[in-house]
């Protein structure tokens, strides 16, 4: 792993969500090289899907930029070292009149 704690830069997930994301970060870092963004943000990303539902997209690099769309109570960005992780579950930006699209814990506010 990186030497250094992650930094959180910003987030509007629940503490035991952002405790997830920077434990898998810590794992996938362990298991691949700092280099592998793609593949640290593969291992991020399905074990959310896997943990919180489909819909999750991660994000690692050293220099990027976004502007994305995403579900309230779904996204974090932070940094280890020089690594920048962004993981969020996407959103439309349409409001839907179904219940059930999301889990209670991620619904978006209206």
């Amino acid at each position: 792993m990186l030497e250094g704690k992650a930094v959180i830069g910003e987030t509007d997930m629940l503490e035991t969500l952002q405790h997830d994301a920077l434990d898998l970060a810590a794992k996938a870092l362990d298991v691949f090289d700092v280099t592998d963004a793609t593949e640290i943000a593969r291992f991020i990303k399905k074990e959310f899907d896997r943990m919180y539902g489909p819909g999750w997209q991660c994000i690692v690099g050293t220099d990027f930029g976004s502007f994305v769309t995403h579900c309230y109570g779904c996204f974090i960005h932070f940094c280890i070292g020089s690594l920048a992780i962004l993981l969020f579950k996407g959103s439309t930006g349409i409001e839907s009149d179904s219940e059930d699209q999301f889990d209670p814990a991620f619904k978006t506010i209206a």
